[in-house]
């Protein structure tokens, strides 16, 4: 097995714990520098994790001989110009989730990865979590018989109160964010094409109902997959708690999981309740990275790439459609 070496481009909060420690505790991986634009962040990024180099330049990672893989962790609307610029080098690509701001930048990266022949996923984690890896497999046991509905409920507290000053950037319009639902449900989205495959159809009814923030905090859906499994969904970003589950309705029981909290995996079959407490490990991006680095050894597959990341930026593309284009109007 060759030892992947890898180049860092975003040194922010989700490499801390959640990605970071993956590059080097992976088998058969290395982390060989690191980038943020403020370069004395970047320097005590390395310091703090062990990394030999580091850069405020994004183009000394991207051009580096010594570097084979590149992991992009910046905002998203930056994720576009780094990914194009990465496999033009020819390098092997990771990079957070949203994939890009919009459909017609996804599909724009996934073509130019395939057209240099160069690896793109997409850090849609949850496809390689133990957790996850469970509900997938008593699916396939048949323990809720066949799978018929799936419902999705998402609620959360609004990030501000109406401080235009103070957005998150997550919902900020100086970003191009698409907001919380954007940047949220996509996860679930996704591990449901994980789970039942390709959506083929989706119709989604966004508003702003707390108007904090310019981009939609409630959104109710409905989806169908090719397997025939039907689909709705119902997510609040302006609600009084906090809660999230799936539930999967099948024809001999009910199986409910949290994408999210990670709450026990809730197996019901008739009178009959099972659980499984699945624990997360330390990083959880860790699972998924190794499947990159096997998949570059030539050892096995990673489940999320380009193009099914592309697929769940269609899904929230047609889902949130109607609102876009009624708030991009001219007034």
């Amino acid at each position: 097995m060759t030892v992947i070496r890898w180049g860092l481009i975003g040194c922010g909060d989700v490499t801390e714990v959640k990605s970071g420690p993956g590059f080097r505790k992976a088998e058969n991986s290395e982390l060989v520098a690191v980038m943020r634009r403020n370069g004395d962040l970047a320097r005590d990024y390395a310091r703090r994790h062990g990394v030999a180099r580091w850069t405020d330049d994004a183009n000394d990672i991207i051009a580096a001989p010594d570097i084979d893989a590149v992991y992009i962790a910046t905002r998203p609307d930056s994720h576009k110009d780094y990914v194009l610029r990465a496999v033009a080098a020819r390098k092997a690509v990771y990079v957070e989730k949203p994939m890009a701001l919009t459909l017609e930048d996804c599909r724009e990266m996934t073509a130019a990865a395939a057209t240099a022949g160069a690896p793109l996923f997409v850090a849609y984690y949850r496809r390689a979590l133990p957790y996850c890896l469970k509900v997938r497999d008593l699916l396939a046991d048949g323990a809720i018989g066949r799978p018929a509905a799936v419902q999705i409920r998402h609620l959360a507290r609004l990030p501000v109160e109406g401080s235009p000053e103070a957005l998150p950037w997550r919902v900020d319009p100086a970003f191009g964010s698409g907001g919380l639902f954007f940047e949220t449900a996509c996860h679930a989205l996704d591990i449901l094409d994980f789970l039942f495959g390709p959506v083929t159809a989706a119709r989604g009814f966004p508003t702003n109902v707390a108007g904090a923030y310019p981009p939609e905090d409630t959104v109710t859906a409905a989806f169908s997959f090719e397997t025939g499994v039907t689909g709705s969904g119902v997510w609040c970003f302006a609600a009084d708690e906090e809660s999230e589950a799936v539930e999967i309705v099948g024809t001999a029981g009910r199986l409910r999981f949290h994408p999210f909290t990670f709450q026990p995996i809730r197996l019901a079959r008739g009178s009959t309740v099972e659980e499984f407490a699945i624990a997360n490990p330390p990083h959880v991006q860790q699972p998924l990275i190794q499947t990159i680095v096997d998949e570059l050894n030539g050892a096995g597959r990673c489940p999320s790439t380009g193009e099914s990341a592309t697929r769940t930026a269609w899904v929230t593309a047609e889902i949130l459609k109607d609102y876009r284009l009624r708030t991009e109007e001219p007034r």
